[in-house]
């Protein structure tokens, strides 16, 4: 009888876990060859139209999922730099990780978990003009994470479920150099979301001097953590700080992809004022659908430091993951 040769894609190798997260940094290229290696694993982004070097740039590729918009020049550096990376084949032979053609198994096997998991969480994270992006897929027991800022060079990384708190954690964790002064926003602000959205498009009609109109037709709305209405003048600088101080904010979009369709669960906000993080939580019947309901629709801007994200990813996640235990908290 002749042999059977099957020709279809290998399945992804089960992701090998240590006692400490594993670290790995990639470039684009090596990730390709990875990805490749893992059966041809897809990425969460679109590398197929990722520009070669001296390639016409195209539409639509990872420089868009990075959610840039690049001009032309930028976009010929975009292809240069890539097409001055080194071979991935040497570079990841030369760190161990390629060895006689076969990819390290705890390499591929995170790659591979990146393209078959049952929950998504994308993690989009600006600050100052920087920007970065984080995709985090979990299944089981084990979470692959992939982070890049300039869609060149990326952080792999892969661990247990039970570490994933401590990686959420470093993804809001300022540099050490980033300036913080004094917020004139409360530690807690509870404010009408009909009113925060008209306040906003006050400010982005350059139309401040509506503010006060606003709160006048508000009186006593705006409250800070002890339920306590502010006075007109405490609101007034409130509600001015909170649409003027931001210089930053985060987004965690939660998703189930465990069957054939994806299934977004629930969205995690956060926003950097003068000194700190502040995490903007709906509340209040039909808050997380965006409709009244019967009740107020309301807002609380809760100031929040970065090891926060697991506990206010908690309840979204515990909607879709399976056991108690793989909820980060």
């Amino acid at each position: 009888m002749p042999p059977t040769i099957d020709l279809s894609s290998p399945p992804p190798r089960p992701t090998r876990l240590e006692a400490l997260p594993r670290r790995i940094t990639v470039t684009l290229r090596e990730l390709q060859l990875v990805a490749e290696a893992a059966g041809g694993a897809p990425l969460p982004f679109d590398l197929a139209a990722a520009p070669e070097a001296g390639a016409e740039p195209v539409p639509g590729g990872l420089e868009d999922r990075l959610g840039r918009s690049r001009g032309s020049s930028e976009e010929a550096a975009y292809a240069e730099a890539l097409g001055s990376l080194h071979d991935p084949a040497d570079s990841l032979a030369r760190r161990g990780l390629l060895a006689d053609g076969r990819v390290d198994d705890g390499l591929a096997g995170a790659v591979g978990l990146l393209a078959t998991p049952e929950v998504a969480l994308d993690l989009d994270l600006a600050v100052e003009g920087q920007r970065a992006r984080a995709w985090h897929r979990q299944a089981g027991g084990a979470v692959a994470t992939l982070a890049t800022v300039d869609g060149l060079v990326f952080e792999l990384t892969w661990f247990g479920v039970d570490q994933w708190p401590l990686e959420l954690a470093r993804v809001a964790v300022l540099p050490e150099d980033a300036a913080t002064g004094r917020s004139s926003v409360p530690d807690r602000l509870d404010v009408p979301y009909e009113l925060l959205d008209a306040a906003g498009e006050a400010v982005r009609s350059d139309r401040p001097d509506l503010l006060p109109v606003l709160l006048a037709r508000h009186p006593g709305v705006l409250r800070d953590g002890s339920g306590r209405p502010l006075d007109e003048v405490e609101a007034a600088a409130a509600l001015a700080a909170l649409l003027h101080e931001p210089r930053g904010r985060l987004r965690a979009l939660v998703a189930d992809v465990s069957g054939t369709e994806t299934t977004v669960v629930g969205v995690v906000s956060w926003v950097l004022l003068a000194d700190a993080w502040r995490a903007v939580r709906p509340h209040g019947t039909g808050a997380r659908q965006g409709r009244q309901d019967g009740a107020e629709h309301r807002v609380d801007v809760v100031r929040i430091e970065p090891a926060g994200l697991a506990a206010d990813l908690a309840p979204v996640l515990a909607e879709v993951l399976d056991e108690p235990g793989q909820v980060p908290r």
